[in-house]
């Protein structure tokens, strides 16, 4: 009875069971973060991973299935993550344009991130060999920005302070991303050492934002 007495107390609840487990593939996944964005998707291995997660190989299978399980998901945590920061932007009630700035500037300090960079070579590198990772990164990540920018220009069109009649809100919104994004990241790709400044990212959204309400801005009546 004592040794019962014992082993209920010491014996983990299914609560520290859990957390345990998710504490483990929090440091996998970080690990593979890690060793994914240093090496790339074809150079690394599972056993760097298991190394730099400092975890039996059977916990590390036990997390996630396969390195391409893995690669999947550091893309969705990734995206989560920069989709969060952006959903959790508050619309400007009518000023469009600041709205489009806030989003734009939160934007383009996560995509030219080193992390951001990294990702993205990663992801078009393997994208031949691995179109499910290119797929996944695309529908979590600028699909999901896309689909959100869409939305404030859906809010902004209904109260007149935009028109995107002649094109559609979700050109309209695309549009708009590829004006934020394509320079900036063209530059931090092409030139790795590149660290833009927030006086840099602030010029780049604002000449995006002011070209886009130029072209779609509403003419109220006066």
């Amino acid at each position: 009875m004592v040794l019962i007495g014992i082993l209920q107390k010491t014996a983990m609840s299914p609560l520290m069971i859990k957390t345990a487990s998710n504490e483990k593939s929090v440091a996998v996944l970080d690990a593979a973060t890690s060793v994914f964005l240093t090496h790339g998707f074809s150079a690394a291995t599972t056993d760097m991973i298991q190394r730099e997660a400092g975890v039996s190989k059977k916990t590390l299978y036990g997390c996630y299935p396969s390195k391409e399980a893995m690669f999947v998901a550091v893309i969705e945590r990734q995206c989560a993550s920069m989709a969060s920061t952006i959903r959790a932007i508050q619309p400007a009630a009518g000023d469009i344009a600041k709205t489009l700035g806030d989003i734009g500037r939160a934007y383009l300090d996560i995509v030219l991130s080193e992390r951001g960079v990294a990702l993205f070579r990663v992801v078009v590198a393997e994208a031949p060999r691995f179109p499910d990772a290119g797929r996944r990164f695309y529908l979590t990540g600028p699909k999901v920005v896309t689909a959100m920018v869409a939305e404030r220009l859906s809010e902004a069109s209904l109260v007149g302070d935009i028109d995107i009649r002649a094109i559609g809100v979700e050109a309209a919104a695309s549009i708009f991303v590829s004006l934020v994004r394509t320079e900036g990241q063209l530059e931090c790709l092409l030139h790795p050492d590149a660290r833009p400044s927030a006086e840099q990212i602030d010029r780049w959204v604002r000449l995006a934002v002011d070209t886009f309400i130029g072209r779609f801005e509403s003419a109220k009546a006066p």
